[in-house]
């Protein structure tokens, strides 16, 4: 038996995430992870749902993740599903101990999603502090294997940016053994399998696992999907995402996954128990949806989503106070992705629960 806490914000008593819940049963961790052949999806029940470390406002220390039984609360989350406006209450206090939530490794520290970066993002005498949970990309090869790489190309990034490894190629159309080879930013470091980069940090420190790209070139990426098309979606991401768990359940880590993809977020909230969280782009109401209608214990926004930052957008994002909304749904606020102690320091202040970030020296002790 394993108890499980649930996500405690002193900030949110009175929201409709209470604490609950005992599972009981044995998990089996011994699926093969480091092949694509054979059936990878488990029961949903069989996927475990562990504490995650997530900085609550307001509280020195962290609260817990949890959900009873493999069972999740589902609702039809349309666009104004979640949505909310200024209250004109009193803003959020600061955060007392954001989550440290080291941005591919801390990526402008270390060679980014490489074995190297996760053991350095989580020493104990590192530059700055201890990482409370890795981020991380997954995508698939051609061979349909679970590496942990950003860009959809093995050479090339977004625009005209160089990509960050020696090898060419589209993830998903490439073999296993040419990724797995490819270097990383001529570190010595090459692309990683999933299950690699699990055995590679301590199990004290959570994971934070971005659902990043299945093999398809044609996702809708940070939208919300119609009733259609989001069932032809979770088809396109459904064996991948049972596979990352499968890996994910032959681990003690605590687990947070997360998607700018709807779909993602979807198939991995009904197949699994871990806690979820979309990662916002363009649209804060949307991504409020999307994160009740599948529970979600955390929201992802970009720091121009921030109210009451110098970095806050109101030509884009001037409708709904993210940080407000979600606190009133009782949900973390985990802000990508925060290069300086200014943006740090400002985020803090404006009541964030969790800092992604690509240094560890952004945070005082």
């Amino acid at each position: 038996m394993v108890r499980f806490d649930r996500f405690a914000c002193p900030a949110c008593e009175g929201s409709s995430r209470s604490g609950f819940g005992e599972i009981e049963g044995a998990v089996d961790a011994g699926t093969d992870v480091t092949s694509a052949e054979g059936d990878a999806r488990a029961d949903a029940g069989s996927h475990r749902r562990r504490t995650v470390l997530i900085g609550t406002a307001g509280a020195a220390g962290f609260g817990g993740l949890a959900v009873a039984g493999g069972s999740r609360r589902l609702t039809d989350g349309g666009t104004d599903g979640g949505a909310r406006t200024a209250t004109g209450d009193s803003p959020p206090s600061p955060t007392d101990d954001p989550t440290r939530i080291a941005h591919r490794g801390f990526a402008g520290e270390n060679p980014e999603n490489t074995l190297a970066a996760a053991r350095a993002a989580t020493r104990e005498d590192g530059p700055g502090g201890r990482a409370d949970l890795v981020e991380f990309d997954v995508v698939a090869t051609g061979d349909g294997d679970v590496v942990v790489f950003h860009d959809d190309e093995l050479a090339g990034r977004d625009g005209d940016e160089p990509g960050v490894t020696d090898a060419d190629g589209v993830v998903w159309e490439t073999d296993t053994e040419t990724v797995t080879s490819a270097a990383v930013l001529g570190s010595g470091e090459t692309v990683p399998r999933l299950d690699e980069m699990l055995d590679a940090i301590p199990t004290d420190v959570g994971v934070n696992v971005e659902l990043k790209n299945p093999g398809d070139g044609s996702l809708r990426f940070g939208e919300k999907l119609s009733e259609g098309d989001l069932e032809a979606r979770k088809s396109v991401w459904g064996p991948f995402v049972d596979r990352v768990l499968a890996a994910l359940d032959a681990t003690d880590h605590e687990v947070l996954l997360s998607s700018f993809y709807e779909a993602a977020v979807a198939v991995a909230a009904e197949r699994s128990t871990y806690p979820v969280a979309p990662i916002l782009w363009d649209s804060v109401e949307d991504g409020l949806a999307i994160a009740e209608r599948y529970d979600a214990a955390a929201v992802h926004p970009p720091a121009e989503m921030i109210r009451r930052t110098p970095f806050f957008d109101d030509s884009r994002f001037g409708g709904t106070d993210i940080v407000e909304a979600a606190r009133a749904d009782g949900r973390a606020v985990n802000v990508w992705t925060v290069e300086t102690w200014y943006q740090a320091e400002r985020l803090v202040d404006a009541g964030v629960d969790g800092l992604i970030a690509d240094y560890s020296t952004l945070l005082s002790e």
